[in-house]
């Protein structure tokens, strides 16, 4: 495939799926330039051996560094590691300190491990399972809000989650959060975000504010309604 820009993103960017679109943010963050290679995996595309050779685990995203001799990387928070490492030398999404770098990393992990596997989990029962299991679904339900306590309450104490600034841990956890908002929320009549969760919600918002963050989402969101 010929290139035409440093990065080459694989990834449904428009689509509702979180990963694609959460490296598509930090790549324009960092004002790095990109083309996308849309990988449907409603069509089961990821699955096709061509794209199989870039990344084994089919699944997206993938990443190309074209810059870097055709380095490939997936796995969405290591492609957001690997970005700030090799091109945020100023630091705009990234921390300096010994100790944050670990933070950040703990976070990284905790949105890998902790809410992207429980929150994609309350999607499938609730719109993909083959039959409906309501326990199964009240049991994801209430993780995404164990998920948001967790976030309650360390940002109750500050304005983001490492090194007093924004960085790729806070952008990290924004991708799932909006259609978790939008899809499996609404349905709980009992729960008030704002309410329950305001610290949470503050900086939710925040983020979806941000205009790179805020063009991209809208993108998707406007694909959504118009398939």
């Amino acid at each position: 495939m010929t290139h035409t820009k440093p990065f080459t993103l694989y990834g449904d960017v428009a689509s509702l799926g979180p990963n694609p679109i959460k490296v598509a943010i930090v790549l324009e963050e960092l004002g790095l330039e990109y083309d996308v290679v849309p990988i449907s995996t409603q069509k089961g595309e990821q699955k096709n051996p061509e794209y199989l050779k870039l990344n084994p685990n089919g699944r997206t995203p993938t990443l190309v560094d074209h810059s870097n001799g055709d380095f490939v990387l997936w796995e969405s928070n290591a492609i957001l590691l690997y970005l700030i490492e090799k091109y945020d030398s100023e630091h705009k999404l990234s921390v300096t300190d010994a100790n944050e770098k670990y933070t950040l990393v703990q976070w990284l992990f905790f949105q890998s491990s902790g809410q992207g596997p429980y929150f994609g989990q309350a999607f499938w029962f609730r719109y993909q399972h083959s039959e409906k299991l309501p326990s199964a679904l009240e049991r994801y339900q209430e993780e995404v809000l164990r998920v948001f306590g967790v976030l309650e309450n360390v940002l109750s104490k500050q304005e983001w989650l490492v090194g007093g600034k924004l960085t790729i841990a806070d952008l990290s956890f924004i991708t799932w959060n909006v259609p978790t908002f939008r899809y499996i929320l609404h349905e709980l009549k009992e729960v008030d975000v704002e309410t329950q969760f305001p610290a949470f919600y503050r900086w939710h918002q925040t983020l979806c504010a941000r205009q790179i963050v805020a063009r991209l989402l809208a993108a998707q969101i406007q694909y959504e309604e118009t398939k």
